[in-house]
């Protein structure tokens, strides 16, 4: 049951990153993305190594987001 919530969880997350909701800027994707990686680790779905790995793939997409705009994208 733990693995099924857990893979539930970063399903949830994955999904964000790749397809923000309706009229969410970058920036607030971005929040979402790390509010919802602390809370995977609060809940101990995941672990510190992985909250890591998930604020640096939402930084990755932020910044290619930022600079996609100050590029005329």
């Amino acid at each position: 049951m733990y693995e099924d919530r857990k893979e539930q969880a970063l399903a949830t997350w994955h999904s964000l990153l790749a397809r923000p909701e309706i009229r969410m800027t970058a920036q607030e994707q971005y929040e979402e993305l790390l509010r919802l990686a602390e809370e995977y680790l609060k809940q101990g779905f995941i672990d510190r190594d992985e909250r890591k790995v998930l604020v640096t793939e939402a930084t990755r997409r932020y910044a290619q987001a930022v600079t996609g705009v100050g590029e005329g994208t």
